[in-house]
């Protein structure tokens, strides 16, 4: 290898980069020379591949030192080769992750899409079916009176059908779950809604009674309302349970005061006033209005109890707890329809001369009815069972309309509509305000940003209506 002398110079009158340049002026006929003579050089010559070449006629320096670093500067650019080529695989990764991307959070948005979609399906589906199961129940009671009038036999015969509540529900289970259960597991497992320990005969006459005795007082009251008032009034006064639960929870659960609830609550009293007012508050009128607003009152409280002393209960455990109210309706109650026989305050001649037929239709559509809301909250979202709750009202109108040919006043047909919207109000959440305010700023700024691009467009039409024929004007100076 042929060697080129190099010229001693003291370092201290030179800087660095110029002592580097006097070594590289040195060598670069042996480098030009080695580049010519056969060493491989890239067509490409790109930056990396000139360094390299460049580094080369260094690697021959007699310096030490230009050595060292030159071997250094070496290292790191091969290991910087490498990093590159690390960083050009990981690109073409990150380039197929991100191709791929889009096609997940497609595919996540299409199952989110149905999902919803399924969800509004089975919320329309039990809209109508709550609606029609609460409105058929009404009626019904309504034409029994016509020959039997027993309104605690019928509420009693009512209860002991929620017993069959659990069967249904373990025989879904059975035909939907991957993994079956016993029915002796199911029901320990249901049970947990009395407590840790299950239910016991402590636990069941502790925590059934209260709520079995709320329940029979709820019905009782409504369907004695029934007798004085029509379907549509008694349907419209159950609806304000939603207001007097409202007040109770404020009181006893301290939930939180939301002003729109307090005017739905005001809307509700309002039209509980107008509805005693209709007949002059006097007569049946007055009587019915008072019957209808106590079982609102007790289906109200019956909700906070269970609120306040059970919690949030799954299908499972509430399947479990209607069918233990059943059991005590059967076991406890019993004795009070066989009084009144004997007193004679509701009384049949004998077994065969009850109308069977609806009092199972009646108590076929009440299970019904809870059954659907219990399940409704699983499927669909909960407002939609509270909308199909007070479709009833208009429903049970158009069969009083047309079919017992019933005329509505306009102080009743004001008082049910007040009531229906304070139910409307009381659906609404905790957070509607922000939720309304978030809505009307994004309509807002969308108008902003559409008007904003109709100005762009039309400066941009004015600009070239300004300049015809592609001619530009040139000032000149």
């Amino acid at each position: 290898m042929k060697k080129h002398s190099a010229k001693v110079v003291p370092v201290s009158s030179f800087s660095v980069s110029e002592l580097h340049a006097a070594i590289i002026d040195d060598t670069s006929k042996s480098s030009v020379s080695r580049c010519l003579s056969g060493i491989p050089y890239a067509n490409s010559c790109n930056s990396t591949a000139k360094k390299m070449c460049h580094l080369s006629s260094v690697e021959d320096s007699p310096t030490p030192m230009f050595e060292m670093e030159s071997r250094h500067t070496l290292e790191n650019n091969e290991h910087n080769t490498s990093k590159m080529g690390q960083i050009s695989s990981g690109g073409e990764g990150a380039q197929a992750n991100t191709e791929n991307c889009p096609e997940n959070h497609e595919k996540s948005r299409c199952q989110s899409c149905t999902s919803t979609f399924l969800k509004i399906a089975w919320g329309f589906l039990i809209i109508l079916s709550v609606s029609f199961s609460w409105v058929g129940t009404t009626q019904i009671v309504k034409i029994t009176y016509k020959n039997f009038y027993c309104p605690f036999f019928m509420t009693w015969f009512s209860t002991n059908w929620n017993i069959m509540f659990f069967p249904v529900y373990y025989s879904g289970h059975l035909a939907t779950a991957q993994e079956k259960q016993s029915l002796l597991q199911k029901i320990r497992e249901c049970s947990r809604i009395f407590g840790e320990d299950g239910l016991t005969l402590k636990l069941f006459l502790k925590r059934t009674a209260p709520f079995s005795i709320l329940w029979t007082l709820t019905n009782y009251l409504y369907l004695l309302a029934l007798r004085k008032l029509t379907a549509t009034d008694v349907s419209a006064l159950f609806c304000c349970n939603k207001a007097f639960m409202f007040l109770l929870s404020w009181i006893v659960l301290k939930d939180k005061f939301m002003g729109v609830r307090i005017v739905a609550t005001i809307m509700a009293i309002t039209g509980i006033v107008m509805m005693a007012y209709a007949d002059g508050f006097h007569g049946d009128s007055i009587i019915g209005v008072a019957l209808a607003v106590g079982s609102a009152s007790a289906s109200a409280l019956y909700k906070v109890l269970f609120k306040m002393f059970l919690g949030t209960a799954n299908f499972g455990e509430a399947a479990h707890f209607f069918s233990t109210l059943g059991f005590f309706n059967l076991i406890f109650i019993s004795c009070t329809p066989i009084i009144l026989y004997f007193t004679k305050v509701e009384y049949w001649s004998s077994l065969s001369s009850l109308p069977w037929g609806y009092l199972c239709g009646v108590a076929g559509l009440w299970l019904a009815f809870n059954i659907l809301v219990n399940v409704g909250v699983v499927l669909t979202y909960p407002i939609l069972i509270s909308i199909g709750t007070v479709l009833s009202v208009p429903g049970n109108a158009a069969i009083d309309l047309l079919k017992h040919e019933v005329i509505f006043s306009v102080v009743r047909l004001g008082a049910t509509t007040i009531i229906c919207i304070g139910f409307l109000l009381m659906l609404l959440p905790e957070e509607w305000d922000e939720v309304t305010l978030r809505f009307i700023n994004s309509l807002k700024e969308k108008k902003a940003e559409e008007h904003t691009e109709e100005i762009a467009e039309s400066t941009v039409h004015t600009r070239s209506r300004s300049r015809p024929n592609g001619t530009v004007s040139i000032p000149l100076t």
